[in-house]
């Protein structure tokens, strides 16, 4: 497994961590098997990869517990990953965003007991609360440093002056914000400032919710209780315009040797040695096409034409439902 450092002279971390969120909600819950999901994360690990990524949010607190049990015996090989923010109430409704101190604490705490383990590695605020001051809530973040509760500290969703100002409070290890062939809004200023400051950006969706696998042919692919039902490039005629891209992808893929999805991780890996993607999934023979890509180079010319399929902003429809674009700090 290739490997790539965690901010600046943070850790060595897998150049393709493991995104756990759809273990336990979301993406096909009805498909939900936690043993086999365990089993995932022992072959990642086994593989050689090291990065796994959680948040407090997932399945309210379901899929940190999952993760605890799957790395309990294994917890040195880790650099565990985990998120706070996003309040959920007991029943799973979003009640808001929070990153005041004292929910900072409460909410790393909390994560700690479900994950069984004494320090998480690298903890972000999965997405900026608006009501209380990016200075405060690192603080409260560099506090939990300061206690070893937390060794890093990341922040996900972050425009760039929130970045920066975060950077004056606490050393900002990583920047998690969705990336991938048809999400590019990142490289006009939050990747050129994570560059400029040394922190890493880690890619998540960087497989666009499972678009650019090429395995949804029609939007009744997906199962009824799924949640990108209601993204708004899976829906109507943003979907059959998407499916138009993916296609190009696919052929490109096909004459490169690849499946569509090594495709889309290389062409992430290709952008930067500062880039992570961290792919999900619950299947161990998805988990090894994933990181089969770290073996894949991209020429210059593949690269070019790559561009010319899916420039910037080439996709359909927004990336969320206009709720959930509200909670994006721009």
């Amino acid at each position: 497994m290739r490997e790539r450092t965690l901010g600046r002279g943070g850790p060595r971390i897998s150049a393709i961590g493991l995104g756990c969120m759809g273990m336990s909600e979301f993406y096909s819950p009805g498909e939900m098997d936690e043993a086999e999901s365990i089993r995932v994360i022992h072959r990642y690990l086994d593989l050689g990869g090291n990065f796994i990524d959680t948040a407090d949010m997932y399945g309210v607190g379901r899929n940190e517990e999952l993760v605890g049990r799957a790395i309990r015996d294994r917890r040195d090989r880790v650099v565990l990953a985990t998120k706070f923010g996003n309040v959920r109430g007991p029943n799973g409704e979003f009640l808001g965003i929070r990153g005041d101190p004292e929910y900072v604490r409460s909410a790393c705490d909390a994560s700690l007991k479900r994950l069984g383990v004494e320090t998480i590695d690298l903890y972000y605020q999965h997405r900026v609360d608006p009501k209380t001051p990016i200075e405060e809530t690192v603080g409260a973040m560099a506090e939990l440093v300061a206690a070893g509760k937390v060794r890093h500290l990341g922040l996900s969703e972050a425009a760039p002056r929130t970045i920066r100002r975060a950077t004056q409070v606490h050393p900002i290890a990583a920047l998690q914000t969705e990336y991938s062939l048809w999400s590019r809004d990142a490289e006009d200023a939050i990747l050129p400032t994570v560059r400029e400051l040394g922190i890493t950006f880690v890619a998540y969706s960087p497989l666009g919710r499972g678009f650019l696998t090429g395995r949804f042919k029609r939007f009744d692919d997906l199962p009824a209780d799924d949640s990108r039902r209601n993204s708004p490039r899976f829906q109507g005629e943003n979907f059959a315009k998407n499916l138009e891209l993916v296609a190009k992808i696919n052929d490109l893929a096909a004459s490169k040797g690849c499946t569509p999805s090594q495709l889309a991780l290389a062409w992430v890996l290709a952008q930067g040695e500062d880039l992570v993607p961290i792919p999900g999934t619950k299947r161990i023979a998805y988990l090894e096409e994933n990181l089969g890509a770290a073996e894949i180079r991209l020429t210059p010319e593949e690269l070019r034409q790559i561009d010319a399929i899916l420039p910037p902003g080439a996709a359909s429809g927004n990336r969320y439902h206009a709720q959930a674009m509200q909670a994006i700090d721009r």
